[in-house]
């Protein structure tokens, strides 16, 4: 088993990580400062003797005693609300907060797997987008905050990659789902829910013909797992193939998400309906 940190560890997907990650026997060290994470996403795990968690901003000196094997750089705010919000600690997190976590992965000869996002393709002119595709980005526009802080920090990742023969992977999320999302994220799926549960009109942007590559959190974890592990050292997108074909399919051993949309809503839905309960 291995000894793994997760920065951002007790955000949406972060946490979902740090679950399967304890699930499968590793010894897990999450770092968050809760910035956008939540203390109950990482609540169950806290009497898991294999499981530290250590309340720090990673844009700070990172110490972690002992060996690493790995290292999962999640820490970012991730939905517009977020980094239109919080655009200097996005661009901060993305720079800084990237350069210190490669620091310790060189530090501890650790692989280390950088959570980016289709969001460094901009507002993209092809579709769907591939990985060979450069984007079209406006770095200073308001979302521009979010797009070059990923931009920058997989430039910086190949670059440790190509100088210190860093052993580095690049996931480029897409549309993701599922249970830990907060209510008040601002992305589609949390909105509908909410808004429905609330007996409110449900709010559809635009004129509603935009398409998503819906995919259900735990798919996502799998296919981060798979590509962690992997000898594949370029970023590889992770989406639901029912919007976009992506690469992968075919380096992640025929990956493809296994939680139907219609399924992974209704536990989404039913996540949402005791949290609010809760908060009632």
């Amino acid at each position: 088993m291995a000894r793994i940190l997760v920065t951002g560890g007790a955000g949406f997907i972060g946490s979902h990580l740090c679950e399967r990650l304890l699930g499968e026997g590793n010894d897990v060290i999450c770092i968050d400062n809760f910035l956008t994470g939540s203390p109950d996403n990482i609540a169950p795990f806290l009497g898991n003797q294999r499981f530290q968690f250590i309340q720090q901003d990673v844009t700070n000196f990172i110490y972690v005693p002992g060996k690493l094997d790995a290292i999962l750089h999640f820490a970012s705010p991730a939905s517009p609300i977020d980094y239109l919000e919080k655009p200097i600690q996005t661009l901060k997190v993305g720079s800084l907060g990237t350069h210190k976590v490669l620091g310790l992965a060189k530090e501890k000869k650790a692989r280390i797997l950088l959570a980016s996002t289709s969001e460094v393709y901009g507002d993209p002119l092809v579709h769907p987008q591939k990985e060979d595709y450069w984007g079209n980005v406006n770095p200073i526009g308001p979302r521009g905050v979010y797009d070059e802080a990923k931009r920058f920090a997989e430039a910086i990742t190949m670059a440790y990659q190509r100088y210190h023969g860093l052993t580095t992977r690049i996931v480029r999320i897409f549309n993701t789902f599922g249970p830990r999302m907060r209510k008040e994220d601002g992305r589609v799926v949390p909105n509908f829910i909410a808004q429905a549960l609330r007996n409110e009109d449900v709010t559809v942007y635009g004129d509603g013909g935009q398409t998503r590559s819906f995919c259900y959190a735990t798919d996502l974890v799998e296919g981060i797992l798979r590509l962690l592990w992997s000898d594949y050292p370029t970023p590889v997108n992770i989406g639901n193939p029912r919007e976009m074909t992506v690469l992968a399919r075919r380096v992640l051993n025929d990956w493809q998400p296994t939680v139907p949309v219609e399924e992974g809503l209704q536990r989404t839905i039913a996540y949402f309906q005791k949290k609010m309960a809760e908060e009632a």
